[in-house]
């Protein structure tokens, strides 16, 4: 039987408008106020998924090897190696218990805590990394506009040891099987506004949004953050998604939402209809669909 949790590790800010694109200030303000410097604080949420045979991530959050200037830039709050901490304090975990780690994408606040940095390697020394071959090859050459969110020099060692020792599963296409094993199966799907090739991992409870809906607050489509590539594309690919979402009843999960960690919506001629909201209130782990 399959057990899903939703882990805190840590936090961080990025720019309000950023966040929320061509919409106005007095609108997003209301749904997250900004700090002096115009930020809004966002979660560094990870999922958790366990099974009898394999303890699956998705996502790493931000590391801890940025440095005091970078840490102060994004007022990232979090303990040293936080995302194993949290592991350890909370189900005993330890690095080398984790099988598998999906990688939604390579922005720095999605892949930072996939390794330590002095000396470079992964921590996850026995996981296999699930991550999409043309999303890699996009993020070893970026346009000069996304450089500065992919960290090459921080996860190409990391993935090359990983390819190195037959621990990468390269996906492949818009969609497809990440899993595929007894009650261990998980599928994907891609998006392309945000980053080419953003992976979608899902199941028959869930959907992991990554940065296609950050937050609650970004499930209206125009709302679409000025950080994507493709703005445009974004509001398609929502489309697309709510429409398979509601039809299949599944929850969303949203990595950046402080107070909020998931919802379902209904899709209708008008636009998506939230149905409910899932609360993720002060605790840094969470069971969920229990």
């Amino acid at each position: 039987m399959k057990k899903y949790f939703i882990l805190h590790p840590a936090i961080f800010k990025l720019d309000g408008g950023a966040m929320f694109g061509i919409i106005p200030k007095p609108l997003w303000s209301k749904a997250i106020p900004a700090d002096e410097l115009n930020r809004i604080q966002l979660s560094l949420r990870v999922m958790l998924i366990q099974t009898t045979h394999r303890n699956i991530l998705i996502d790493t959050g931000i590391g801890d090897y940025h440095g005091k200037k970078f840490d102060d830039r994004f007022g990232i709050e979090g303990k040293k190696d936080p995302l194993t901490q949290i592991l350890f304090e909370s189900f005993n975990l330890s690095p080398e218990d984790i099988t598998d780690v999906i990688i939604s994408h390579l922005h720095f606040d999605h892949i930072g805590g996939l390794g330590i940095n002095d000396p470079q390697e992964i921590i996850f020394s026995k996981a296999t990394l699930h991550l999409h071959r043309e999303h890699y090859r996009y993020a070893l050459n970026p346009t000069e506009r996304d450089a500065g969110s992919f960290h090459s020099q921080y996860f190409k060692t990391l993935i090359t040891q990983a390819e190195a020792s037959g621990r990468v599963h390269w996906l492949e296409g818009t969609e497809g099987t990440i899993l595929n094993d007894g009650e261990d199966v998980i599928h994907f799907k891609c998006s392309f506004g945000h980053t080419p090739y953003l992976v979608h991992a899902w199941d028959e409870k869930f959907i992991y949004m990554a940065d296609l809906v950050p937050t609650a607050h970004h499930i209206p489509i125009p709302w679409v953050m000025g950080y994507d590539i493709a703005p445009g594309q974004t509001t398609k690919d929502k489309s697309e998604f709510y429409d398979f979402i509601s039809k299949s009843g599944k929850t969303m999960i949203f990595e950046h939402d402080m107070k909020t960690w998931g919802a379902e919506i209904i899709l209708k001629p008008e636009g998506p209809e939230v149905k409910s909201l899932h609360a993720a209130g002060a605790n840094k782990v969470l069971q969920i669909f229990t």
